[in-house]
C-alpha cells in the first residue's frame, strides 16, 4: 500500500464527516491529530467529556469514538483511500485509542468500497426520538445489519418476543433508577440544551428540537431527556406497542471490544439509514451495572451488550451540532 501524501484540506474534510457520529448525549468525546508527513491521523478520547456518574469506566465514550473512528474510514473510502486502523497503539496512553493510516487503495472491487458505499449516509443518520409504525422490518434487512456487525467483529441479535419484553422492561427499570438518582439527572442536564440560561455550548449537546414528543403513556422505548418539562410546547404522541430492537454485543468486555461495538454500531446505523429504516439507540439500561447483565441472551455467546437499537419506519430525525473541525482536530 502506497502512502498518500493527507493534504490540510483533505484532513480537515476527513474529519468533518468523521465527527457526524453518533455520541452518548452528542458530548463528541473525540480529538483528532495528524501527524503532518506520516499519512497517521491519531484518534484520541477526551476525558473532559467523560460522565462519571452514567459512564464511570468510560464505555460509551470509547463507543463514540469508535463510531467516529468508522465514520473516517467511510470518509477515506470514499476518496479512494484505503484505511489501516491500529487500535489502542500506545499501551502508556489509554485514551490514544488509535491510528488511522491512510494509502492508496488497491483499485475498484477491493473491501473497502462496501466502506465507500455507507458514504451517502453519514450526513443523512439521525436520532430519531419519534413514534414508528407497527411495520415489521423485513427479516432480509436484519440478516443485512447482523452481516454489517459481524465485518467488525460484533454479534447483532434480533431478539425474540419474551427477550424484547425483558429489554424493554429493563429500560423502564432504568428510567426508575435515573429519576431517584440526583447525580445521574444533573449529569444529562448539563447535556441537554433547552434555551435556558447558562446552559453549554449550542454545538454539542442535545437539542431541544431532537426530543421529540412526550409519551402518553410509560411505554415509549425513546428517552425523555426533558424529564423535568422544561421545554414548553412539547406535543405528546404514542410510540409503538412492539419497538423492533436489536442487541449489539461482544464476547468480552474490554477497552478494544469497546471500540470494535462503536465501529461496528456506527456502520449498523449508517446501513440502516441506506436501507430506510429510521433509527434511535437506547444506551440507558445499560448505564446500570446492575440491569445490563439482564440484558443478554442466556442462550447467546454475545456476553456483553453495549448497545440497543431501535430500528422501524417512521419520521426521521433532524441532524444536531457538532463541534468545529478547528477545536477537534489539531496538526502536529
Amino acid at each position: 500500500m502506497s502512502t498518500t501524501a493527507l493534504t490540510r484540506p483533505l484532513v480537515t474534510s476527513l474529519v468533518e464527516d468523521a465527527v457526524t457520529a453518533p455520541s452518548m448525549h452528542n458530548a463528541q468525546p473525540w480529538k483528532f491529530v495528524h501527524r503532518t508527513g506520516a499519512g497517521v491521523i491519531e484518534l484520541h478520547g477526551d476525558p473532559l467529556r467523560a460522565m462519571p456518574r452514567e459512564d464511570p469506566d468510560h464505555r460509551a465514550l470509547h463507543l463514540g469514538c469508535g463510531a467516529a473512528l468508522f465514520g473516517l474510514r467511510v470518509a477515506a473510502a470514499h476518496r479512494g483511500l484505503r484505511p489501516v486502523v491500529r487500535l489502542l497503539p500506545d499501551p502508556e496512553d489509554p485514551w490514544h485509542l488509535a491510528d488511522a493510516r491512510l494509502g492508496d487503495a488497491d483499485g475498484p472491487g477491493d473491501a473497502d468500497d462496501e466502506l465507500a458505499a455507507l458514504h451517502d449516509a453519514l450526513s443523512r443518520r439521525h436520532t430519531s426520538r419519534f413514534p414508528f409504525t407497527e411495520e415489521p422490518v423485513p427479516s432480509e434487512i436484519l440478516d443485512g445489519l447482523r452481516a454489517a456487525a459481524l465485518l467488525e467483529g460484533c454479534r447483532l441479535v434480533v431478539p425474540g418476543a419474551w427477550h424484547t419484553d425483558t429489554v424493554m422492561s429493563l429500560v423502564h427499570a432504568s428510567e426508575l433508577f435515573e429519576a431517584a438518582d440526583q447525580a445521574v439527572r444533573t449529569e444529562i442536564a448539563a447535556w441537554t440544551r433547552t434555551g435556558a440560561a447558562g446552559e453549554g455550548p449550542a454545538t454539542e449537546g442535545i437539542p431541544s428540537y431532537a426530543l421529540g414528543p412526550r409519551q402518553y403513556d410509560v411505554t415509549s422505548p425513546v428517552r425523555d431527556f426533558d424529564a423535568p418539562r422544561q421545554v414548553p410546547g412539547r406535543p405528546s404522541a404514542r410510540f409503538e406497542k412492539t419497538p423492533q430492537i436489536a442487541l449489539l454485543g461482544t464476547i468480552d468486555d474490554t477497552s478494544e471490544d469497546w471500540l470494535r461495538a462503536g465501529q461496528a454500531m456506527h456502520r449498523v446505523l449508517l446501513q440502516a439509514t441506506l436501507d430506510g429504516l429510521a433509527t434511535s439507540v437506547m444506551s440507558q439500561p445499560l448505564e446500570w451495572p446492575e440491569l445490563r447483565a439482564h440484558a443478554r441472551d442466556p442462550e447467546s455467546s454475545t456476553g456483553y451488550v453495549h448497545m440497543v437499537f431501535r430500528l422501524g419506519y417512521g419520521p426521521g430525525g433532524r441532524a444536531t451540532p457538532r463541534r468545529p473541525v478547528s477545536e477537534v482536530l489539531a496538526f502536529e
